[in-house]
């Protein structure tokens, strides 16, 4: 079988390739040997051109020398199989309302289906790739929680928020030079042997907070955070903690469970979150190496 070389036709095309490296070597640099926690989600899980694409950032990540740590829910396959099941879903102040009916279909697409094809497709990059659910180890510990909507409290079902970490079992896969996958279910304190469905941003800002990572990183089905939703020229490129502290109860529903995630993470000591717009393919490598980033970056005060 001949072996055929190709080279660059211009000398042009060769510099401009050669710039685009040589731009992101400063970064490469910044975060090599850092933890970058990032959530899997939206549109893009179920895009296989955009499930490629997120698998092969992964494994750049990774073979850059950064240590990625990936969270995912999986919110479009799950409202799949319940239609398919006939079992009513609804959403409440940005939550899903999770009946223990729901919750097996829950456990099911995310530790069936989800998280192997995950682990698989980073994997055709190198046997890097390992998944878990967050009750493995008690990664998470979650609490059943409830949401305010009108004034009124309602009850989620089996919905929890994540009151602890465990952040060794992930360590001892970063040293042993893994990537984690974790889907966003939790064993529930307050009752031994039940889980609890919790909102995969939230958790992977929990676990940014418990890993001590450089950054946070999350996948959504929008450019980023708006100031002044629906008009799109008032996209927010860079936002510290107060301020959006003070704007977050007026956003939209769906979007106040990422960006209250963010916050956490800026507050919990990571030093930078960011929502970026999980549509565009390679939007991981472009919010991590380049100057400009993508999205909406939140940062601490103090900077």
């Amino acid at each position: 079988m001949n072996s055929v070389t190709y080279h660059f036709q211009a000398p042009e095309e060769a510099r401009r390739f050669a710039n685009t490296l040589v731009q992101a070597l400063p970064w490469m640099k910044e975060h090599s040997g850092k933890i970058v926690v990032i959530k899997f989600g939206g549109n893009a899980m179920i895009s296989e051109e955009l499930q490629k694409a997120f698998a092969e950032d992964i494994a750049f990540l990774r073979y850059v020398g950064v240590k990625p740590v990936v969270v995912h829910g999986g919110g479009p396959q799950i409202s799949q199989m319940l239609d398919r099941l006939g079992i009513e879903s609804e959403f409440r102040a940005g939550y899903r309302v999770t009946s223990l009916e729901a919750m097996n279909v829950v456990r099911m697409v995310l530790q069936g289906q989800v998280n192997p094809e995950l682990v698989s497709l980073i994997n055709s990059h190198g046997p890097m790739a390992m998944g878990f659910s967050g009750e493995d180890a008690a990664i998470f510990t979650a609490q059943k929680m409830f949401a305010q909507v009108d004034g009124e409290v309602v009850d989620l079902g089996q919905v929890g928020e994540v009151v602890a970490v465990d952040p060794g079992p992930v360590l001892d896969q970063l040293q042993a030079g893994r990537v984690p996958v974790i889907s966003s279910i939790a064993p529930d304190q307050d009752q031994p042997g039940s889980a609890l469905n919790v909102n995969a941003d939230l958790a992977a800002a929990a676990l940014a907070v418990g890993l001590g990572a450089e950054k946070l990183v999350l996948l959504t089905d929008v450019a980023g955070l708006y100031a002044d939703w629906p008009n799109r020229d008032s996209l927010v490129a860079s936002i510290q903690a107060s301020e959006l502290s003070a704007m977050l109860a007026s956003l939209e529903s769906g979007m106040i469970p990422k960006m209250q995630a963010c916050l956490e993470a800026v507050r919990g000591g990571v030093p930078t979150a960011t929502v970026i717009d999980g549509r565009v393919a390679h939007s991981v490598l472009v919010e991590l190496f380049t100057d400009r980033g993508i999205g909406t970056e939140v940062r601490t005060d103090d900077e």
